[in-house]
């Protein structure tokens, strides 16, 4: 896997930087105070901790053959005061649409925090990651 961020000083914004992936794709990053151009890298980390978990709860929920109409993870963050400012505690709030199994839900989540989700074991060794699990359509009986 190859990736690459190039700055150039001729730019619009000059704490702005692009991100390119090996699969072709690009990601303006926003460094400046009020990330107006893009997200700023830790924010990037973030949004890819959110993706990364939900693509791993959607396919295990749909392996179990649940009911799922819908996910939103937010991620919260804390951030240590000192350099490098790494998390050091991030809560994942899964909310989860359609009437199904907590247990169902709870196991996919917990497959993804300890065996799938790439993006969470390398946060893991700097941040303690916590899960809330959202049902707003009921349980299943």
């Amino acid at each position: 896997m190859i990736a690459r961020s190039e700055w150039k000083p001729e730019q619009a914004n000059p704490d702005a930087f692009t991100a390119y992936s090996e699969s072709g794709h690009s990601l303006l990053l926003d460094t400046s105070d009020a990330h107006a151009d893009g997200p700023s890298p830790v924010e990037a980390v973030l949004m890819a901790l959110c993706s990364c978990t939900s693509v791993d709860v959607v396919g295990i929920l749909q392996k179990k053959r649940q009911p799922l109409a819908g996910l939103t993870v937010t991620a919260h963050a804390e951030r240590r005061a000192e350099h490098p400012r790494s998390f050091s505690t991030i809560r994942l709030v899964y909310r989860v649409r359609g009437i199904l199994s907590r247990k169902a839900v709870e196991d996919a989540v917990a497959l993804s925090k300890n065996k799938y989700c790439s993006v969470s074991a390398m946060l893991s060794g700097n941040a303690e990651i916590h899960a809330e699990i959202e049902l707003p359509d009921g349980e299943q009986p």
